[in-house]
This record gives C-alpha cells, structure tokens and sequence, in this order.
C-alpha cells in the first residue's frame, strides 16, 4: 500500500467519522425538539416560586 492509499484511507476515515458525529448531533437535536416542555414547565413554577418567597420576605420586614 503506497502513500497515497494511506492518505486517502485516512481522509475516508475521517469523513465517515464526521458523517456520523453530525448524524448523531442531528438525532440528538430532533429528540429535544420532540421532547414534552416538562422541563420548560418545571423552570417557570421554579420562577414562580422564588418570586413568590421574595414577596412573602418583603411583607414580613
């Protein structure tokens, strides 16, 4: 096997490597955007919370 097979065996390698890490991120990202706003729910009632404990300090002071 000459030098120019290993480069381009390598270049191959590469290429399919990057193929299926982007494969993977896109998989990934259409899982998130199908996922329930469970989590988005559960920040909002966080906020809600935090807010209503910081009035409930400010009426007692």
């Amino acid at each position: 096997m000459g030098m120019k097979d290993q480069f381009q065996d390598k270049a191959k390698d590469l290429a399919d490597k990057a193929k299926e890490r982007m494969d993977q991120g896109k998989d990934q990202a259409r899982d998130r955007g199908q996922r329930p706003d469970e989590d988005v729910e559960r920040t909002g009632q966080g906020a809600r919370d935090r807010m209503d404990r910081e009035m409930d300090q400010d009426y007692d002071a």
